[in-house]
């Protein structure tokens, strides 16, 4: 074997691919296996090829495969996982808030207060009072918000339409009821109105 050339020891040709080099080699160390001087020729041979292989490349007369030269081509970058596409419109999405801990309690806090003060002392005054403070309050916390006037007294005024409709119309369904443990209509309808108002402060934008 001294006198082939190491492509002849391999049993390949100089056309031969990298992966039929290879593959030789391979089939050569599994046929001569226990036989350490074969071994050391093979490995010597295809050392040799390697290198020949090498210089060629740096003088460009072999081209060097894509794959191997940018290896990182094969490798399918990761493709990002679609975002979830929310059904609910745009404009809808732009009125929702997703309100802070302090946007929740404070409105609650306020408009609870206005709602025990119209059920402990039952004057016009005070009601009256109490509806304006919560209209008021109800504006100032949406206003906070998006800082924009003319949308937090809408949202504040249909909240307060809605509100003293809901409130009215369950006041007269639970009449009754509302009676029997000495709760006024007037009474009832405000704290529901002012339910409403919290949630539009709190919830809306």
């Amino acid at each position: 074997m001294s006198n082939q050339s190491p492509y002849e020891q391999l049993g390949v040709t100089e056309e031969s691919s990298f992966e039929e080099i290879q593959a030789a080699r391979d089939r050569l160390f599994a046929q001569h296996t226990g036989d350490r001087k074969q071994l050391e020729s093979v490995e010597a041979a295809y050392d040799a090829v390697l290198m020949e292989r090498l210089r060629m490349r740096q003088e460009g007369k072999i081209k060097v495969p894509d794959r191997i030269r940018f290896p990182e081509k094969l490798v399918q970058a990761p493709s990002p996982a679609p975002s979830p596409t929310s059904q609910s419109p745009s404009w809808l999405q732009r009125l929702i808030d997703t309100p802070s801990p302090k946007d929740i309690w404070l409105p609650a806090g306020v408009l609870t207060a206005l709602s025990v003060l119209t059920a402990l002392v039952p004057s016009p005054n005070v009601l009256q009072i109490a509806w304006i403070a919560a209209l008021g309050s109800s504006f100032y916390f949406l206003y906070r918000k998006e800082w924009k006037l003319g949308r937090a007294v809408l949202l504040g005024l249909l909240g307060l339409i809605v509100g003293f409709f809901v409130g009215s119309l369950f006041g007269g369904l639970l009449q009754p009821q509302l009676a029997a443990i000495a709760l006024r209509q007037e009474v009832f309808a405000t704290a529901a109105t002012f339910f409403i108002l919290w949630l539009v402060s709190s919830f809306l934008r």
